[in-house]
């Protein structure tokens, strides 16, 4: 059986000192009030603070100098990231770009598309969506449809894809596509393609969610033509670059802190004199939580060397989100109170927010089947 662990990694001072930077950033936003904490921070749109966070250097500060970057480590990056969670704030402009888009382009782009884009992305003026699901696919990349042939200049794209976040909003797609045949593994003949959303042929279509709201999206591409120095990589490439790129999606804080502000309302409303009762179920889910940030924070160790930990991903993936369907179930049992939107309380809320949206936290990013057969296989268990 092949093992893999979880090595206990330690901040680096950069790190402490970006932690100090960030506080002192988001104060400085809430004080002026230029936005409200959200329930759902990653996956709200808001350009200008995107914006206002890249002017103070907090987008792509991993990346090297020549691109807008710091050159700062991974685990720097970290801390940035649970802070902005933490505070609620608006980062869904950004977010994927940042997060995995950017970092892609960094390794495997084009000298044009790295010129082009990466300065704009640490500005907080770039905004990407991932083109990977499709109708009848879902987790299973290796089963896309969505086809690129080769023509005079560049590829023509044609197929559709599903659950694009933020589609009708950003710049860019990173687009997951068959230039070949699939092979008795099924993961030959995929490539990467940078899309410009706002080319013809493009067409996204809005999917509203339970709670009402349109950040999901189809998208349909009808010969939609890319230049060949928007391909990801090399021609055939695709299955390797796209599983590596999911490490970087898979083991980020928003996997257990989408409903951090559930969390924290919980405690509030629990209040300082818990009962018996209370104490163990809230000391149980911060124990949890503790958990799930070490796993979290080691990974960022591993990306910071180059490794790509797909696994580990994979598994922080599949704790992170059942943590994040468990809060609302736990919180409805401790606090009886009727969810509802229209409403002042903030624990009442943040429960009524949280119940909509949980049914998505172990889809987005791999089903939690997809999720455990990647982790068997990397234990060798089938």
């Amino acid at each position: 059986m092949s093992a893999f662990q979880f090595d206990l990694v330690a901040m680096p001072q950069e790190a402490e000192d970006a932690r100090s930077d960030i506080r002192a950033f988001l104060e400085d936003e809430l004080k002026k009030k230029r936005f409200e904490p959200h329930l759902c921070t990653w996956s709200s749109f808001d350009p200008e603070f995107s914006k206002r966070l890249g002017q103070a250097g907090f987008i792509g500060m991993t990346w090297p100098a020549e691109h807008g970057g710091k050159n700062a480590s991974m685990l720097t990056r970290f801390v940035i990231t649970e802070e902005l969670l933490a505070a609620g704030s608006p980062c869904g402009a950004h977010w994927i770009a940042d997060r995995q888009s950017g970092p892609q382009i960094l390794r495997h782009g084009s000298p044009r598309a790295k010129a082009e884009i990466l300065p704009r992305i640490v500005a907080g003026e770039c905004y990407f969506g991932i083109g990977m699901s499709e109708p009848g696919a879902g987790s299973d990349l290796a089963a896309v449809k969505t086809r690129a042939t080769k023509v005079d200049g560049g590829w023509s794209i044609s197929g559709q894809k599903i659950w694009t976040t933020n589609a009708h909003l950003v710049n860019y797609m990173i687009v997951l596509a068959r230039t070949g045949d699939a092979g008795p593994s099924r993961h030959e003949g995929l490539t990467q393609f940078i899309v410009d959303m706002s080319s013809d042929g493009v067409t996204p279509r809005g999917i509203t969610d339970l709670a009402g709201n349109h950040e999901f999206n189809e998208v349909f591409f009808d010969e939609c033509f890319v230049p060949d120095d928007m391909v990801v990589g090399e021609v055939g490439e695709g299955w390797s670059l796209v599983t590596g790129e999911l490490a970087f999606e898979r083991s980020t804080p928003d996997r257990f802190l989408t409903d951090y502000q559930l969390f924290r309302a919980l405690v509030d409303r629990i209040g300082p004199e818990p009962d018996r009762g209370q104490a163990v179920q809230i000391g149980e889910m911060v124990a949890e939580l503790a958990s799930l940030r070490r796993m979290s924070i080691s990974i960022s160790g591993m990306l910071d060397r180059g490794d790509q930990p797909v696994v580990q991903a994979a598994m922080v993936k599949d704790l992170g989100t059942a943590f994040e369907r468990s809060v609302p179930e736990i919180a409805r049992v401790m606090v009886a109170v009727e969810p509802t939107r229209q409403t002042d309380d903030p624990f009442v809320e943040a429960m009524a927010e949280t119940v909509l949206r949980a049914p998505s936290f172990t889809l987005r990013g791999g089903t939690r089947e997809i999720l455990k057969s990647m982790i068997a296989r990397g234990l060798d268990l089938r």
